[in-house]
């Protein structure tokens, strides 16, 4: 026999954003309360807690956003001993139905973790994990940057002088950054309106040439920095993580940040593959039993766990006899690193939760 709920127990959701947060109040059959808006900032979360206590007693609170905006709130909640729910967007047919406002997102973020619709637990953002995640913020920003400059100097040889074009041609990607870093234009600033037409063209091209080279070079020595901050954080966070083959610190920071510190809000091995959408949906009807591409989950994860895939499969013995093996089942190659990656997610998953538990140790 199910236990009646008390009439004083009260649940909470918010809607997160930048500067606000606003906040509703349900009791335990779902009827509205109130709402209230607050700002969002330390002294801002103390009242909205307050505030929702002074409703009744306080079981649970959904949160929308506890990635971006609504992180703060739910560590301070966290640490308050709040049971906190995290909550997803509604989806556009629901927002179609009901509308679209501040309000009436809170009411729908409480509701959702009164209902258990929403029963996820957000990621802690405290600790070792939590590090890693900023400062592989950083060198992504950093790489992709890079990336960009390197790719605006090959596009800037295309168009250079013949002359500078022949110099430059067929150099690697180093030897390339080297050279273009060392380029002398004969004149810059308003030295170049004295040149000829041809000689402008020619300094102009090698000065820009030169900047971006010298671009990729600073931040090709800002990533080596990070790396040299990263290293060590990740292999005390996660050893046995990075015993795995084809596992790096660049592969395993990013399944450390996917899963946050609180590595217990994943309930099962399946619940990991999931979120990093390596699990197959089953798409069976009749005689026929398939399953299709899951194409959900964290594609940031499953981008690091395609990357193992990649390198066991030149590298590891037993990855290899397993495609050769695949193979003659007349299977094709992106259906085998579908089937990898779901075994490599279950060895991930039994290598974190060895890892993270040494964090919280004393």
């Amino acid at each position: 026999m199910l236990s009646t709920p008390s009439p004083h127990e009260v649940v909470g959701g918010v809607d997160t954003h930048r500067d606000t947060h606003h906040a509703a109040v349900i009791d335990a059959v779902g009827r509205r309360l109130d709402d209230a808006q607050f700002p969002a900032t330390a002294r801002g979360y103390e009242q909205l807690l307050t505030w929702m206590r002074s409703h009744g007693e306080l079981t649970r609170v959904g949160v929308e956003g506890t990635g971006s905006y609504g992180a703060g709130l739910a560590r301070f909640l966290a640490k308050a001993h709040v049971w906190v729910v995290e909550v997803d967007r509604p989806d556009r047919r629901a927002r179609r139905r009901h509308g679209k406002s501040d309000p009436l997102d809170a009411y729908a973020a409480a509701n959702a973790a009164l209902s258990g619709s929403a029963s996820g637990t957000p990621k802690s953002r405290v600790g070792l994990v939590e590090a890693i995640r900023s400062l592989r913020v950083a060198r992504r920003g950093a790489v992709k940057a890079r990336t960009q400059a390197i790719n605006q100097l090959r596009a800037q040889i295309v168009t250079a002088p013949a002359e500078l074009r022949e110099q430059l041609r067929g150099l690697t990607t180093g030897a390339l950054v080297k050279t273009c870093a060392r380029l002398r234009p004969a004149a810059q600033g308003a030295e170049l309106v004295a040149l000829d037409p041809d000689a402008i063209v020619s300094a102009a091209t090698k000065t820009a040439l030169r900047q971006l080279a010298r671009r990729h070079q600073h931040l090709s020595e800002e990533i080596r920095d990070l790396d040299r901050d990263l290293q060590p954080l990740v292999q005390a966070a996660a050893p046995e993580l990075v015993a795995l083959s084809g596992v790096g610190p660049e592969v395993a920071g990013q399944l450390l940040a996917c899963v946050g510190d609180n590595v217990e809000r994943l309930r099962s091995e399946a619940a990991f593959a999931h979120l990093c959408g390596v699990a197959p949906i089953p798409a069976s009807s009749g005689r026929t039993d398939r399953h299709r591409l899951n194409r959900g989950g964290d594609r940031s994860a499953n981008n690091a766990l395609h990357t193992i895939v990649l390198s066991r499969m030149r590298y590891d013995p037993r990855t290899r006899d397993y495609v050769l093996r695949r193979r003659a089942q007349s299977l094709r190659t992106k259906e085998i690193m579908r089937c990898l990656k779901r075994y490599v997610a279950r060895e991930v998953y039994r290598a974190l939760p060895r890892d993270l538990a040494l964090l919280d140790s004393p």
